[in-house]
């Protein structure tokens, strides 16, 4: 299974520069920026966006961010004029596009289909698909929306913890905060790892934790137990490398 992106952007330079850097952790995915207009000003272009999503038509699927509502109108005028099969292979993610670039492409990296790619781009604000963010983080106070943990209702498998060590030489780095995610988001359970949401991509690729780093795993939730005991095992092995 293969997955293209597709960046579209008023910009071109910002385009291309979340390009450039989702390419730095992902160098296998096939990324296409599609930015700026054709008379390279700030806008959007039918022409562009048509060309990059031909561009990645070799692909098993292409997801599609972009930066502002009238870049969305643009793609979606674009995927009218395309052929059906074409145009069943293109999906549109609303994540923020440089998050969302970046979650995408790693989980395109590792092998994910559509829909983990989808998946992994709309987790990279720390939010799931239909969830008040906003609303969420007035109740709890954390980012994320993420409850805290505390022991109270442990006994009763509702709270969990676990704290591991990071086995594999290069530490928490794009690949294994890929996996962490997407074993976190399998889970009906609010979960933090050292104490930023672990379905967030970027903030577990922002802690930086070396080969050694004690790894502090929390969760709340129905299913708060599995999901403890799954990322600690993940840590344990290393991640696979």
């Amino acid at each position: 299974m293969s997955v293209g992106i597709l960046v579209v952007s008023h910009s071109a330079a910002v385009a291309q520069g979340t390009v450039d850097i989702a390419r730095q952790m992902a160098g296998d995915v096939q990324l296409v920026a599609a930015g700026g207009t054709d008379e390279g000003g700030i806008g959007t272009s039918f022409e562009a966006i048509t060309a990059g999503i031909e561009q990645l038509a070799g692909t098993d699927g292409v997801v599609v961010l972009c930066d502002l509502g009238s870049a969305y109108l643009t793609t979606d005028t674009a995927l009218d004029f395309l052929d059906d099969d074409l145009r069943a292979r293109v999906h549109v993610s609303d994540a923020p596009v440089v998050e969302g670039t970046v979650a995408a492409a790693v989980a395109a990296q590792t092998g994910g289909d559509v829909d983990a790619v989808l998946a992994a781009a709309a987790s990279a604000s720390g939010t799931t698909v239909g969830t008040d963010a906003g609303a969420d983080d007035a109740a709890t106070g954390l980012p994320g929306g993420t409850p805290p943990v505390s022991d109270a209702g442990a006994a009763d498998g509702t709270n969990a913890t676990a704290t591991v060590e990071l086995v594999n030489a290069s530490g928490l780095h794009a690949r294994p905060a890929a996996e962490f995610v997407k074993t976190a988001a399998k889970h009906d359970a609010s979960v933090r790892v050292n104490g930023v949401d672990a379905k967030s991509l970027l903030a577990i690729m922002a802690l930086a934790l070396p080969k050694g780093a004690t790894v502090t795993i929390e969760a709340s939730g129905p299913d708060a137990r599995h999901a403890v005991d799954a990322l600690a095992d993940l840590v344990r092995s290393g991640f696979g490398e």
